[in-house]
């Protein structure tokens, strides 16, 4: 008993870290995830998947704290994206062009550090890439946790305001409801999520986080609010299974084993047939006498 006991991985202190951390950034990137995808913008989560390298790398470049730049770019980039508007959808040539400058420009940046600073942190660039949430200490998991549950309870504030918002926008403006500013935060609140899910999963992976999830719960119901519980729901089931799953075979990175299972999860509810509504006709009305 004891044996197993000690073998628990909730008694190891790393995957204490991980389990608080990974926990907390799951439940937000669902919540986030669900309006990204309900709002069609998924494409920003893409956009930041880019950034979010480029800007870590260009932190340790100029010697700061790697999590400065990548809040700054992530959250940068995503408000810039806000702030253009339709105009922050050119054609595809121009996209893949920029998003390739933009790694590009990250590669140069970990050149940069790696050849003109201590390299004594020189796998810094692969943890950006590929997420290092088994490596996160003590301290970095409780800032972790409090920034993740601060954006899910800013999510869950301005929920209905946002779907109202996101399934009419000229109704809600004309209620009152400030959309744009609305859009604008609800836009930081996805760079914010992208910082921390490249903490857990990689910058190359946290659009899967953000997006699978969510993909799967609108195609389980297309009630919004149930929706909305259930992405965050299985992000965070999906997000432990990885988790002990990379603990029980430790050559598998837990970046890879939370993806894996959060596309399988994704996978199989097109195997669900959800029943379909049949509107209820209208008793026919009398012509004659």
């Amino acid at each position: 008993m004891t044996c197993l006991l000690a073998a628990s991985p909730l008694t190891q202190p790393f995957f204490q870290h991980a389990f608080l951390a990974g926990t907390a950034i799951a439940a937000a990137c669902g919540l986030v995830g669900y309006f990204l995808v309900l709002r069609a913008q998924v494409f920003t989560g893409d956009a930041l998947s880019h950034v979010a390298f480029t800007g870590a790398m260009a932190a340790l470049a100029f010697g700061v704290d790697l999590r400065l730049g990548l809040f700054a770019a992530t959250i940068g980039m995503a408000v810039l994206f806000g702030a253009l508007g339709r105009r922050a959808r050119p054609d595809d040539v121009v996209i893949g062009s920029v998003f390739s400058w933009i790694l590009g420009l990250g590669a140069f940046f970990i050149t940069l550090y790696t050849t003109s600073r201590s390299t004594s942190n020189g796998t810094a660039g692969i943890s950006v890439l590929f997420g290092s949430v088994f490596g996160i200490s003590a301290g970095s998991a409780v800032v972790a946790a409090l920034v993740a549950a601060g954006v899910a309870l800013l999510v869950v504030l301005i929920a209905r305001p946002l779907l109202f918002a996101t399934l009419d926008e000229a109704v809600a403006g004309a209620r009152g409801v400030p959309v744009r500013l609305l859009g604008h935060g609800f836009l930081a609140l996805v760079g914010i999520s992208a910082a921390e899910a490249t903490q857990a999963v990689g910058s190359l992976l946290l659009l899967g986080l953000l997006a699978a999830p969510a993909g799967a719960a609108v195609r389980l119901t297309d009630r919004p609010y149930p929706a909305l519980a259930l992405s965050a729901g299985l992000a965070v089931l999906e997000m432990w299974a990885g988790l002990f799953a990379s603990y029980a075979v430790p050559k598998m990175p837990p970046s890879f084993a939370v993806m894996a299972v959060a596309t399988a999860v994704h996978a199989a509810t097109f195997l669900i047939r959800r029943p379909v509504r049949v509107p209820r006709t209208p008793p026919a009305v009398p012509t004659g006498p």
